[in-house]
């Protein structure tokens, strides 16, 4: 059997940090092993460490804007994945990049940020102007529209009725693993919206939105999942080996 890239015993190990929530990182654990796979072929799979938390205690530190103590049990999680062996560490959830910054500063590896890699694949296909469905957090937050702006983007939300129809049906549902036919219906509707306001993409910006809503809901307006391009990129970095 030969390899297309590294050999299975170069693979650089991924840590994900997640549990927030368990769906999302179900996915990234998935695609992960697939991506691997694919590229290895035979029974070849990730090389990952998986540091889930108790999504209780970070749903109540956005809840009570906490963000301090979020950063600190994050912070703490990401240091286990360190210790553990990670080579790298995503982490499986767009709201919590806001306290992103002290993770980088407390770890001596890798972090791969997902609006990076979202922005690199919009300013790939051209686009200046995207959408953001996500959290309250992420769709209020300057964190990830400062981020899209340094990269020449520009971002637009949905009004306030659709900010907290978006937000309620991620934590009341997705987050439950709960897919309501009426709740993507609101979904399309808050993108067409956007679309009509001039986005020439969305981002769907919650790593659990992708559960709901696809590129296949709106063939012509390109969707960006977070999730999966955040996979990708960790599929690729941990087959560029342990040396990159």
């Amino acid at each position: 059997m030969s390899y297309d890239r590294a050999p299975p015993d170069d693979l650089a190990t991924v840590g994900i940090l997640g549990g927030m929530s368990s769906e999302s990182t179900r996915e990234y654990y998935r695609g992960i092993d697939e991506g691997i796979t694919d590229e290895l072929g035979g029974h070849n799979a990730g090389d990952l460490v998986i540091r889930s938390i108790n999504f209780a205690e970070i749903e109540r530190c956005i809840r009570t804007d906490r963000w301090d103590r979020a950063g600190d049990l994050l912070v703490d999680a990401a240091l286990d994945l360190e210790a553990a062996g990670a080579d790298f560490v995503v982490m499986a959830t767009n709201t919590m990049h806001r306290v992103a910054p002290r993770l980088v500063e407390a770890l001596s590896i890798p972090f791969v940020h997902i609006v990076d890699v979202a922005a690199e694949a919009i300013r790939a296909d051209g686009l200046e102007t995207v959408g953001v469905l996500g959290t309250a957090a992420v769709m209020d937050g300057d964190f990830y529209h400062d981020r899209f702006a340094d990269r020449g983007i520009e971002t637009l939300v949905p009004d306030a009725d659709d900010r907290v129809a978006v937000n309620r049906i991620i934590f009341d549902e997705l987050t439950h693993g709960e897919v309501v036919a009426d709740s993507r219906e609101r979904y399309l509707e808050s993108i067409d919206r956007l679309v009509d306001r001039g986005a020439e993409g969305v981002v769907l910006g919650c790593t659990e939105i992708e559960l709901l809503v696809s590129q296949a809901d709106r063939p012509g307006t390109p969707m960006y999942d977070t999730t999966a391009l955040h996979v990708e990129r960790a599929v690729e970095r941990s087959l560029d080996g342990r040396g990159n």
